[in-house]
This record gives structure tokens, sequence and C-alpha cells, in this order.
């Protein structure tokens, strides 16, 4: 080899998108973590052309690739997926000193306004998720996800070993990274039991909970932990999850457990236990929440009403 060509292979000259990728994800991380920077790795790779030499690509065509895939996103989505593939070449550049492009200036971070999602009201909740044109599969999730105020992600990463169908109860990982459990109800619970059911009258024992429509292509490598034994489908991704929700009803994901939270605050539950369901540890947190809805607020109206004259 001449020293020209070591040179290179040392700078990481021949080191493909694909292989770069590979070796990035194969580190060390949290299971969502992992689902989250791979998809958005996999999309640009993809895009670039997964056999090219990683030292071939130019700053300009990243940005480009982000510009195409995610320009019209949400900007907290765009900052997610911006911020994966910046972590990866960033690690390919100062961990493998490889040489790699940037993510380049101007396609920075956007700024994200605060929270101002809307609660549904419940008789919204209870229409949508009693539409017979509903499948299945997008039922279970909505239902689960209004009944245990949880984060999608967090039911999205569950796994059928991880359900304890008896208590109605599942052990999730929180953004600390702490094991915590999320509970559902009746109707969750007459719904698990057909999601799992196989077309040969058995059930599902292992792998994901929420399945994809179809089976991975070679060129999406999800973890052998993200795939059914039983189906060979893979896990349902969010941004899969977000589009259907959207598409059926017009909500966004993250509409369902704040409705939850906002419902029972209308029931006068207590800000502590909301905190348990939630899983919120800090007040002025899941304040954000808790914001009366509008059956609620017309409701204490009444109060403001002059006392009705007895006959």
């Amino acid at each position: 080899m001449s020293a020209t060509s070591k040179v290179a292979a040392l700078r990481g000259g021949h080191v493909t998108l694909a292989a770069a990728a590979d070796a990035f994800l194969s580190t060390p991380r949290t299971a969502n973590t992992h689902r989250a920077y791979a998809s958005a790795i996999d999309r640009t790779i993809a895009l670039l052309g997964r056999d090219r030499p990683l030292a071939d690509v130019a700053d300009a065509e990243i940005g480009a690739a982000l510009t195409e895939l995610w320009w019209a996103s949400a900007p907290a989505t765009w900052n997610r997926n911006r911020a994966a593939v910046a972590s990866w070449l960033s690690w390919c550049h100062t961990k493998k000193h490889w040489a790699a492009p940037s993510v380049p200036a101007d396609a920075e971070r956007r700024k994200e306004t605060a929270d101002e999602t809307r609660a549904v009201a419940k008789t919204t909740i209870r229409r949508l998720l009693s539409r017979r044109d509903i499948p299945l599969r997008e039922k279970t999730l909505w239902r689960m996800l209004y009944e245990t105020a949880a984060r999608a992600a967090e039911i999205l990463a569950l796994n059928v070993e991880d359900l304890d169908l008896e208590h109605r109860r599942a052990p999730v990982r929180s953004k600390g990274g702490a094991v915590e459990w999320v509970y559902w109800d009746s109707e969750t619970a007459h719904l698990l039991p057909r999601l799992l059911c196989l077309p040969d009258g058995t059930s599902r024992t292992r792998g994901p909970l929420f399945l994809s429509e179809r089976r991975p292509v070679p060129a999406r490598r999800p973890a052998a932990s993200d795939i059914c034994p039983h189906t060979g489908r893979a896990r349902l991704g969010y941004d899969r999850a977000r589009v259907l929700l959207d598409k059926h009803a017009g909500l966004d994901l993250h509409q369902l457990r704040h409705s939850a939270a906002t419902h029972l605050g209308d029931a006068e539950v207590p800000l502590q236990l909301i905190m348990g369901k939630t899983r919120h540890k800090n007040p002025r947190t899941a304040m954000r929440y808790v914001k009366p809805g509008a059956e609620a607020i017309a409701k204490v109206t009444e109060h403001l009403a002059p006392p009705r004259r007895q006959h």
C-alpha cells in the first residue's frame, strides 16, 4: 500500500457511509436513542448513496439532504433529526479520526415554540376511539396513549413480554433513564389480546408490541430487538404513528397525553395524583398540561350566576 493510500485509509478515505453509520450505531446507547438515530441516519445515507466514501461527501450535500428530508417538518422534528446526523458525523471525525463532512452553518437549529398543544374534549376522544373505520393497531395505540397518559415514544418502545396483562401495566424507561410503570384501563385491556392474535389463532409472545404494516427492506437495518420473531415485521416508528393520527383525526400524538392530564384535572383529581399518572417530577411542568378544558370552564361559570329564587 502506498503512503498516500495509507493516509487515506487512516482518515477514513475508504469508509463508506453505510459502514460509518454501522460503526456509530453499534456503540452503546438506549433503545429509544438508537431507534431515533438509526432512522435519521438511514434516511440521510439512503439519499446520499450508502456505498459512497464518507470522505467524498461535502458539507453542502449534508445540508441539502437534511433540507430535502425534513425542511417541511415541525421545528422539533427538524432539530431532532439534524442533531442525530450531526452527532454521527462529529463522532466519525473526533472519535475515529475519519475525514467526514459536517452539518453546514446554514442548516441551523430552529427555534422551538413553547408547548401549546391543545387538549381535546373527552367527547372527541370517545368518538375517535369508537369509529369503525379505525384499524385495530391504531385504535389500540391511541387508546393506550390516552389511558396511560404516557409519552408516545415510551409506548411505541414496549415489547409484548413487557406487558403485565393481569395487572394492566407495563414498565417504561423515562427520559432520565429510570424504569417506571404505566397503567391502562379496561378498554385497552380488551383490545390488547386482539392486537396480539396471529392468523393461526395463536398469540405473539415476544417482540415489539406495535408493528409496521410490512417487513423492512434490506436498506433499512432495524436492530434485532425491533423485529417481531413471529411475523418478521419491524417496530412501528414514531413518524409513521404521527402521520396516521394526523390523517385519521388531524391530531398530534402528544395531544392524547395532554388531554388525559387535562381530563383528570377537570375531574378534580389532585395535582399530586396527576403527577403520579403522567410521571412528572416538577409541579410547574405538570401544570403546563393540566389546563382546564372548555367543559370545566363552562361548569365553573355557574358559580357566578345569581342565586335562584325559591318558589
